[in-house]
Order: structure tokens, then sequence, then C-alpha cells
């Protein structure tokens, strides 16, 4: 054999053999792949933060007392030290304020929420101080809520909360301002109060609202909450007609604010929600 006639002879055999593997194989039954299953991944986390446009309605009502019984029972106005100022009372004024608050969850259901937040506040008088201006104060009124977080109506996401407050008043100030005093006897003179101290407070808080969730990060919420802050004033009341000879009139107020809280606002959570996401393998 030439070897012409060798190489002839090998590239017959390979010929033949690629050929039959082509038909073996095609008489083989084909194989499916069965396609992979996406992996949710949970990307729960435990962060939300909301800024909210939050009116301050405060709801309860004001008691002047008659802190030393020196001149008002004078003019029928009190009992006595210690006893309320007949028919007097006291309004704070309703403020709307940006607010701020971060919310962590320990689970998808049960999370807490910190509330921060500063406002200003006017006090009038009322009843037999009717006009009176009282003056103003700063509110700094942290509260702190325990919350459960309704996750079964998808984008809508109801919650319920209670908690404690905390408030602190400061830059308080009398207003300075003299009012036509109008008593059982007649007019006496005027008033203005000269001095104003608020002091700190402690209350509970309830609270219902929702979040309606427009992606996984984005949505918008609507809160309400019921504050008990009722703290003590104290003030000085300068009398035109009186206190000239008298000296000024200290009187004491237990003020009952006990805001309704209505706030409307965005929300953003990090980390996508707590739904879980699918990724491609």
């Amino acid at each position: 054999m030439t070897f012409k006639g060798f190489l002839r002879g090998t590239a017959s055999i390979a010929a033949v053999l690629v050929l039959g593997s082509a038909a073996v194989a095609a008489d083989l039954p084909s194989r499916k792949v069965a396609p992979v299953e996406p992996i949710a991944i949970d990307t729960f986390h435990p962060f939300q933060i909301r800024l909210r446009a939050t009116a301050i309605i405060p709801d309860g009502k004001t008691t002047v007392y008659d802190k030393f019984g020196t001149i008002l029972p004078l003019v029928n106005l009190s009992g006595g030290a210690g006893s309320p100022i007949f028919g007097s009372g006291a309004k704070v004024s309703t403020t709307v304020i940006p607010e701020l608050d971060v919310t962590y969850y320990f689970t998808k259901n049960i999370a807490i929420e910190a509330i921060c937040c500063f406002s200003k506040h006017s006090i009038r008088g009322t009843g037999t101080l009717d006009g009176l201006n009282i003056g103003s104060t700063w509110v700094f009124p942290p509260t702190v809520l325990l919350q459960y977080h309704f996750t079964n109506f998808g984008a809508f996401q109801p919650y319920i909360g209670v908690g404690v407050n905390f408030t602190a008043y400061f830059g308080a100030k009398g207003g300075n301002q003299f009012t036509p005093f109008f008593t059982p006897v007649g007019l006496v003179g005027a008033n203005a109060v000269t001095n104003l101290s608020v002091g700190p407070s402690w209350g509970v808080a309830g609270q219902v609202g929702f979040d309606y969730m427009i992606n996984s990060n984005w949505g918008v919420n609507v809160d309400l909450k019921r504050i008990l802050m009722q703290p003590t004033a104290h003030a000085t009341v300068w009398n035109s007609a009186v206190s000239p000879i008298l000296g000024p009139i200290p009187v004491r107020a237990k003020v009952n604010i006990d805001p309704w809280v209505v706030s409307a606002g965005i929300t953003y959570r990090f980390g996508g929600g707590a739904g879980p996401v699918v990724a491609k393998y």
C-alpha cells in the first residue's frame, strides 16, 4: 500500500465514524433541561423614615389658680390661696410644623417609632381672662411608640401604636400686653403677664395610621395621634390698678394641652421594603 492509499483509507474511516455518531445522536431522545426556579431573596431592612407635615391641635381644658390669694378674693374672683380663678381659662394655639420620625422593625409586624419635632405655641386667656395675652413657649415633645403593622393588605399597610411622651418647654415669655380686666365688681384696671414659665410633662400617646407603598421603597403616609400633655405653668400678672400698691399677682395654671396630632407625608423604607424580590441566575 502506498502512502497516498493509506491517507485515503484513513480519511474514509474517519468519515464513517463521524456520520455514524451523528446518526446515533439523531436516534437518541432529546433531554429537556428543567428551568431554574427563581430564588426569593428577602430584602427586609429594619429601618424606615418618614417626613411629614403635622398639625398640632390642642384639645384640653386649662384651669388657672390664684397662687397666694392676696388680691383676687378682694374682687370676688377666687376663694383664696390655691383656689381656681372663677370662670377663667386659657387656650393654646394650633400650629403646623415639619416632622421627622425614624422606625425600627424588630420583625415585619412589630416596630418602634421615635418622633422628633419643635413647635411654638401662643397662650391666650378665656372666660374672666378673655383676651389676655398670657404669652408663648417653644415645645420639644419627643415621643416613642411601640407599633403593630398589618402586612396582609398588599400596598395598603395600616398600623396602630401606643407609647410615652416627654415634653420640654423652653423660651417661654409673658405677653406683656395690657388687657382691660373686668371683674364681678366692675373694671379693675388692666392686666399684663410679665413672666411665664412652663414645667416639663410626661404623658401617654396613642396612634393609628397607614402607609400606602408606591413601590418597594417609597410610599405615602397618613397618621393620627393623641398625646396627653399636662404641664404646670407659673405666671406673674401685673394689674395697673392694684399692683402698684399690693404688688404683682402670681398665678398657677394646669394646662391640659392634650393635642390631636394629624400628619401626612412620605415614607422611605431602606433595603426595598419587607417583601421578597426575584433573583435570576
